[in-house]
């Protein structure tokens, strides 16, 4: 049997990421009624694949949604570790704003922006089907047996839908290393006449910190002042950079003048530049055919294979 949820919403988003929230905000504060679903909503901005935002293109877009009132280059200002410019030394046209991000923090500040919107609720449910009456969607029903009504619904579930992970030639579903995928969705969809495809993204190694020596890298370090994404002012502060505490003011109290700007507390942290070497290079051309690009295994389509590394082409 299926609960049929008392409210009813003008807007339903499907899947909590980046787009998701995006979606989710804007229409709330178009003073829409809206529903944002997930299946966790601990992972709601979660940055899965790594903690840039920005770099060349992106950070122009990341740009677009402030201008449109967006949360992406507010919470990236306010999450960031490391700001840089990239290509200052070329034209204006190829030069773009990076920034590298606390991940958690970036995603569980998102979450609080989510939960704090009047206009917008977020609730814990694995989407199942489209709900659709004469052509025309009207809600959506869910794995716990719950019906949400709505007059629109905006999916946002990246590669969620019927998610599968590759490592090596080792395969499971799910939507990311410890989340399920979305299974039931995609036959909704194909049921709706709608054509699935399914989206790439590629997620490079995580290296534990004491096993690096860093003396033998190319320090870089961030650009001062920081080239923040966002033109709003920053009202608030996270682990990196905070207000300017008044003299007298209580140690736990933050409060920002109108129009003021952050001040940094303590530095940036630096990235580090390293290179392959001959043996590495080696190493992956003698085992490429056990990476599941190359082996034909991942049949999704994306920009680029990431990570990627220069071979060097046999004599």
């Amino acid at each position: 049997m299926t609960f049929l949820y008392p409210k009813a919403y003008d807007i339903i988003v499907i899947g909590g990421g980046h787009a998701g929230v995006e979606a989710a905000l804007a229409a709330a504060r178009m003073q829409c009624q809206v529903l944002l679903l997930t299946m966790n909503p601990d992972s709601i901005g979660q940055m899965s694949c790594n903690p840039a935002i920005g770099g060349l293109g992106k950070g122009h877009l990341v740009r677009e949604i402030d201008a449109l009132g967006g949360e992406m280059g507010m919470n990236t200002d306010l999450t960031g570790i490391q700001f840089r410019m990239l290509n200052t030394k070329k034209g204006p046209a190829v030069q773009s704003p990076r920034a590298q991000c606390d991940k958690k923090l970036y995603q569980q500040r998102m979450k609080w922006v989510c939960e704090r919107e009047p206009n917008l609720d977020v609730k814990q449910a694995n989407t199942t089907a489209l709900v659709c009456t004469d052509g025309k969607v009207d809600g959506v029903d869910t794995s716990i047996g719950v019906r949400f009504s709505c007059r629109a619904v905006i999916v946002t579930t990246g590669t969620f839908l019927h998610g599968l992970m590759h490592v090596g030639r080792s395969q499971a579903q799910g939507g990311r290393l410890g989340d399920s995928a979305s299974t039931h969705l995609s036959s909704s969809l194909k049921q709706l006449g709608l054509e699935l495809g399914r989206l790439k993204t590629g997620t490079p190694p995580r290296l534990l910190r004491k096993s690096i020596e860093f003396s033998k890298m190319e320090r870089q370090v961030g650009d001062d002042p920081p080239p923040f994404f966002s033109y709003r002012d920053h009202r608030l502060f996270h682990v990196e950079q905070a207000p300017r505490i008044t003299a007298g003011s209580h140690s736990n109290i933050v409060a920002f003048p109108t129009g003021s700007a952050l001040a940094q507390i303590g530095s940036q942290l630096d990235c580090y530049i390293t290179f392959t070497t001959e043996v590495t290079a080696g190493l992956i051309k003698s085992n490429i055919s056990k990476s599941p690009l190359y082996a034909g295994s991942i049949k999704g389509v994306g920009p680029r294979y990431c990570p990627s590394i220069a071979l060097p082409s046999s004599p």
